[in-house]
């Protein structure tokens, strides 16, 4: 991810994170990814996918785990 840019679109994010770009616009629509509505764009702040990831990758976040 650039550092100048505070914002990365869904596509962007989707690449970033591996997964489909209609995946990743309908985990931001259903509020599982972050991400905000400028006019009529759907953006993903970068400071809130690097929070949402490093909250993702501790264990007691892991699905099953207790």
């Amino acid at each position: 991810m650039s550092e100048g840019r505070l914002v990365v679109s869904v596509s962007e994010a989707a690449e970033l994170l591996g997964i489909s770009r209609g995946l990743a616009y309908e985990s931001a629509r259903a509020g599982q990814l972050p991400s905000l509505r400028l006019g009529r764009r759907l953006v993903v702040p970068r400071a809130a996918l690097l929070t949402w990831l490093e909250g993702a990758a501790r264990p007691e976040s892991w699905r099953g785990r207790k």
